[in-house]
């Protein structure tokens, strides 16, 4: 089976680099997409990936990716055997949110991409995807429905997504659960590789078959 490894913003799929053997390591496939360059609808992405991947697979989504994950198992429930949302929130936008994603996505145009975003994707993906986040629907129905496994992720130190808000999200699934990354900030997966990739294989251990770990 698949894993769908989904980035965050603004890095791009190579984030996922330090977790593409630990989920080889327990007999899955990861596939680690690129977001950008995808148009300005997380809906639209989701479509795409599911024409792409092929069969039921594990969507593991973070920040940006976990709005993407949403979005596929909002779309095709029935592919969608689990879900891992990484510093992630199903809520849709506030106004002072939105706005302020507005004024990110025109100094992009304008000035272009800052250095300590620390990533080489050009400026109008960058800025069109954080359209396509700004715009995005309220997700809350799909954790409340969603009939498989639910493992939200969060840093104590996660200066977008509190550990109050994780852990509500993860009571309000119907097999939810919650890691709280102590000293972890908002990219935990890259802050903490080892501690992520050992709950990662955790997780995905509930879908092993002798056939996988042969």
């Amino acid at each position: 089976m698949n894993v769908l490894l989904l980035h965050a913003w603004p890095p791009d799929e190579r984030m996922w680099e330090p977790q593409l053997g630990a989920v080889r390591e327990v007999g899955f496939e990861p596939i680690a997409p690129r977001l950008y360059g995808r148009g300005s609808s997380l809906d639209g992405w989701a479509a795409q990936l599911l024409g792409e991947v092929e069969g039921p697979f594990v969507a593991v989504g973070a920040s940006m990716g976990g709005y993407c994950a949403l979005a596929l198992a909002r779309r095709a429930p029935e592919r969608v055997v689990g879900l891992v949302l990484v510093g992630s929130r199903p809520a849709a936008d506030s106004e002072e949110r939105r706005r302020y994603r507005d004024e990110i996505a025109a100094r992009l145009r304008s000035e272009g991409v800052p250095a300590d975003y620390d990533t080489d994707v050009p400026a109008e993906e960058l800025a069109v995807a954080q359209e396509a986040m700004r715009d995005r629907p309220d997700y809350s129905s799909v954790v409340s429905s969603f009939g498989g496994p639910l493992l939200v992720c969060v840093g104590d130190r996660d200066e977008i997504v509190s550990v109050g808000e994780a852990r509500a999200t993860a009571e309000s699934a119907l097999l939810g659960s919650l890691e709280v990354f102590s000293g972890a900030g908002h990219l935990l997966s890259i802050e903490q590789p080892e501690q992520f990739n050992s709950l990662l294989q955790d997780f995905l251990g509930r879908w092993r078959t002798s056939t996988a770990t042969s």
